[in-house]
């Protein structure tokens, strides 16, 4: 609300706020500051989200060209199929220019049937820089492809972290 401005006889215009102008001012400021705060939590907690990434420690052939980690959040099971996060980070950069883009770090959504003991892709991103961030390129998976889990290898130790969860 505009200031209201009032005249008195013989006087020099005197500026004044009734009750109800300073309310409105106070409100004013208000929304104000909560407009700023918003904007401060915004540009603090707007950067990337990173999961919760557990190296796995089991032993597996190719151990030394990649890491492996886990995200036990984003373990989610219904009935006899159940699904994971896998993120695996290689040793050095991957792809070539004529192939694909290069990328160090990839991240898998592999869902695993727990009582035929297979597993297919439901999705995989390659991303330019470590711990899945940096440029992300997804690739393209046949999700109608099972692949059987075979004994002793990185995926029977998912499967049994997502089988074996009640």
């Amino acid at each position: 609300m505009p200031l209201a401005i009032r005249f008195h006889r013989g006087s020099a215009a005197q500026w004044s706020l009734t009750d109800n102008d300073c309310l409105s001012i106070k409100l004013q400021q208000a929304s104000f500051l909560l407009c700023w705060l918003v904007v401060l939590l915004l540009v603090f907690t707007g950067g990337p989200v990173y999961a919760d990434w557990g190296k796995i420690l089991r032993p597996y052939p190719v151990q030394e060209l990649q890491t492996l980690y886990v995200d036990p959040a984003t373990i989610r099971k219904d009935g006899a199929l159940g699904a994971v996060w896998q993120l695996t980070e290689y040793s050095w950069m991957q792809g070539g220019p004529r192939t694909t883009p290069r990328f160090v770090s990839t991240t898998i959504h592999k869902q695993f049937d727990c009582l035929d003991k297979r597993l297919r892709l439901l999705a995989y991103t390659e991303c330019s820089r470590r711990m899945a961030t940096g440029e992300a390129s997804n690739g393209s998976v046949d999700k109608d492809l099972w692949l059987p889990v075979g004994p002793d290898s990185i995926n029977h130790a998912l499967w049994e972290m997502v089988c074996r969860r009640p």
